[in-house]
């Protein structure tokens, strides 16, 4: 990585207690191209911030050591959109993928790398890293009760369970929303993916299995019982893709209109 591809803001926010260390780091993967949405999903607002500062604030008030923030290239209204939030205690690193094209998984393992900078670093006075939260951008409806539950878990890696989706209230009443069905069993297995935390030792070495769009799905379904915990939560099915599914997500108040 380039450091060009790299940039970082720290500084002190009134009342925080900046001595208070954490054992564990937050990657935010926000590099997607929205293709099939139409327009940036980082961009959309919720609660009247654009949908990446309210997922950054998220991350924020967990207290980890550093955020890794992965964002396209030439998207300078999302790179404006991180910077806002540069006058935070912590180290706010906005890495660069330079072909968010090739998809989720390129845009980890550029993280790990950045990530791996940071732990390396002498520069920074940081404890030990132990634990590693990866989260998406646009699961509206994640908060910080579920993170926590993440964050408490002890084993290798604990993840987020939820449904996907499928037949939704009605927009109107000839109109009713479906979720694109990529294979016919789809609807009987549920997802064990993001947002979770992994000990960082084993992200390091799930690395060179990480590339393209093959993220860490395939990695997780692999390991044993007493290696992973699920934490399920239906709220996390709803992400936004598609434009139907954004205007469900407006007529239900989840993002602004």
């Amino acid at each position: 990585m380039k450091k060009s591809d790299l940039t970082s803001n720290s500084a002190a926010l009134p009342n925080q207690n900046s001595s208070q260390q954490s054992s564990h780091t937050i990657i935010l993967l926000a590099s997607g191209l929205s293709r099939r949405l139409g327009e940036a999903k980082q961009l959309l607002y919720k609660n009247g911030v654009p949908l990446i500062n309210h997922m950054l604030q998220l991350a924020v008030s967990t207290n980890p050591q550093v955020i890794i923030v992965v964002i396209p290239k030439n998207e300078a209204s999302i790179a404006s959109e991180v910077a806002k939030l540069s006058d935070t205690h912590l180290h706010i690193k906005t890495v660069i993928n330079q072909t968010p094209e090739t998809g989720m998984g390129h845009s980890l393992y550029t993280a790990i790398e950045a990530l791996t900078q940071f732990v390396n670093d002498k520069a920074f006075n940081h404890e030990v890293v132990e634990r590693v939260l990866i989260m998406g951008v646009d699961q509206v409806l994640l908060d910080i009760e579920h993170v926590n539950e993440l964050l408490a878990g002890k084993h290798l890696v604990v993840a987020s369970g939820y449904e996907h989706w499928q037949i939704f209230d009605m927009l109107s009443k000839d109109d009713h929303i479906e979720r694109r069905a990529d294979a016919k069993n789809e609807t009987k297995n549920p997802i064990v993916g993001l947002p979770l935390v992994i000990d960082y030792q084993l992200l390091k070495q799930w690395q060179l299995h990480i590339s393209g769009d093959k993220g860490l799905r395939h990695l997780i379904r692999a390991l044993s019982p007493s290696e992973i915990r699920t934490v399920f939560n239906k709220q996390l099915s709803y992400d936004i893709d598609t434009p139907e599914q954004l205007a469900y997500a407006r007529q239900q108040g989840w993002v602004d209109k």
